[in-house]
Formats: structure tokens, C-alpha cells, sequence
């Protein structure tokens, strides 16, 4: 494998293709490392050689595997909140099973991480919702700690203050988060780059996406993703704050709509405003 330069240009991208083919499309678009996502309906029977064998053919490393689930959606905040990641009870322990084979997965791939959206963590820390996703996360990081992966939840759901508080009483030295700039936005949690600030101790990757605040007026609306550049978060603020909190790992590029031909365009024109801030 490669060795990454500090700030390496990367790129979130979902398993379901060839592995070869997806990783020789990125690389032509100005990707050298990246994370990959798993989505729930993905059979991993046999998956993580062929994986390994195309990274390590492409010498494109990837440094986190993305957990996602089947039934999740991500229309607006209240189905958020109904579908997504460890609170919804009824789909707890499968979603749980889940992340231990993609924790597997990892191992035997090569990926050093792995990292999914939690969903919304109650600021209650009394709450029996609360208190049984701060279980199963411990669990999951004891699992991964076996196989020396870090686990990194995702942010955007809560403010930032109420994500430091569940990291700090979850107590693994493996946890931490994916810091992702757009998801406050896009949520209406808090300004980026403060939050980040807040953060910094836990971050073990980030993703590099944009978006617009949610509309006024309209209850539960999330904000809409941009292309990067495009947003609110004003990327050359974040990258200065990535670099003032010591962070070196891959800006990992997320664009996330469903034209791909326009999805790797985005991909491609936000690798070229990365190259000029990560210096």
C-alpha cells in the first residue's frame, strides 16, 4: 500500500460494484484512499478477499468500513429518529449482529476502522433507550477491539456537547467519531467548526461534504447536501480547524445522490478544492 500524505485526498464510496472497477473509477477522479460503506443488503460471504485483493492491486488504501441497515431512511428528521441506527428497539439486535459481521469484514479486508451512524442518542442519560445503546456500543467496541479496529459514530444527530457526554460514559479507548461538517448542518445541530473544536479529542476520521441549513418554517425538514464548496460549512474554515486540531488523516469526500455520472463530477470538482486547502 501506499504511504498517504497528511490530509490525503479521499473518498466515501459503497460496496455492491466490482471492487477493481469501483476503485479504478475513483482514482481517476482524484481519489488515492478512502472508506468504504456497506449498506444492509450486501452479502458478505466471501466479499472481504476480493476487497483486499483490488485495494491492495490498486494500492488504495481504506481506512474505515461504514455499517449501514436495512429499513433506514433518511427522508427527515422524525424518520430519522424512527429508523435509524441503534434506537429503534425492534431492529436493536439485529443491526448489532450486523456490525460484528462487518466488523469481520474489516478484519479480513485489511481496514483498520469501522463506523455507522448511532441515530439520535437521548440527552437523558437516565433514559432506557439511552442506556441500552450506550451498552450495545460498548460491546461492538470491545468486538472491535479484538480485531484492533477503532469505532467512530457519526456526527450530525445531537449537539455536540450531548455526542461528548454518551463518548465519555461509554468509556472505550477505541471509540471516537467521524466527524462530519455538513450533517450539523444539514440537522440544525450547531456550527461546524465549533463543534469540531469541541470534538477534537475523539475524532478519528472525517468526511468532507457540504450542505445548506434546513428550510425555516417547515417542522422536521432536514437541510439539503451540496456539492462541496457549495454550503454552509465553508470548507476553507474547516480544513484551517482540521489542521489547528493536529488532524492528518484522509479528507474523505461525500457526495451523496443518486445520479452517479453527476455524484463522481461532484466527487472530482470537491477533490480539486481539497487539493488546494490541505497544503
Amino acid at each position: 500500500m501506499q504511504v498517504l500524505r497528511d490530509r490525503e485526498i479521499g473518498v466515501m464510496f459503497w460496496a455492491g460494484r466490482d471492487p477493481v472497477e469501483t476503485v479504478r473509477e475513483l482514482k481517476a477522479i482524484g481519489a488515492r484512499c478512502g472508506q468504504i460503506g456497506i449498506p444492509g443488503d450486501v452479502p458478505l460471504a466471501g466479499a472481504a478477499a476480493k476487497w483486499k485483493a483490488a485495494l491492495e492491486a490498486e494500492s488504495f488504501p481504506v481506512v474505515t468500513a461504514f455499517c449501514a441497515y436495512s429499513g433506514e431512511s433518511y427522508a427527515d428528521i422524525p424518520t430519522v429518529k424512527r429508523t435509524v441506527g441503534f434506537i429503534p428497539r425492534e431492529t436493536r439486535a439485529g443491526r448489532e449482529g450486523r456490525t460484528y459481521e462487518v466488523s469481520d469484514f474489516a478484519r479480513d479486508a485489511g481496514i483498520p476502522g469501522i463506523a455507522t451512524h448511532i441515530g439520535f442518542v437521548p440527552e437523558d442519560d437516565t433514559d432506557s433507550d439511552y442506556l441500552a445503546v450506550r451498552e450495545m456500543v460498548r460491546r461492538i467496541c470491545d468486538h472491535a477491539a479484538k480485531h484492533h479496529q477503532t469505532f467512530a459514530l457519526e456526527t450530525g444527530q445531537e449537539a455536540a456537547d450531548t455526542l461528548q457526554h454518551f463518548l465519555i460514559d461509554v468509556n472505550r479507548p477505541n471509540l471516537g467519531i467521524n466527524f462530519d461538517p455538513a450533517n450539523m448542518i444539514l440537522y440544525g445541530t450547531g456550527d461546524p467548526v465549533e463543534a469540531l473544536g469541541t470534538l477534537a479529542t475523539h475524532v478519528i476520521s472525517v468526511h468532507c461534504k457540504d450542505g445548506a441549513w434546513p428550510p425555516k418554517g417547515v417542522p422536521g425538514a432536514l437541510g439539503e447536501e451540496k456539492p462541496l464548496g457549495q454550503g454552509a460549512v465553508g470548507m476553507p474554515r474547516f480544513i484551517q480547524k482540521l489542521k489547528a486540531i493536529g488532524f492528518k488523516g484522509p479528507l474523505n469526500i461525500e457526495r451523496e445522490i443518486p445520479d452517479h455520472a453527476e455524484r463522481l463530477r461532484d466527487i472530482a470538482m470537491g477533490a480539486k478544492l481539497l487539493e488546494q486547502l490541505r497544503a
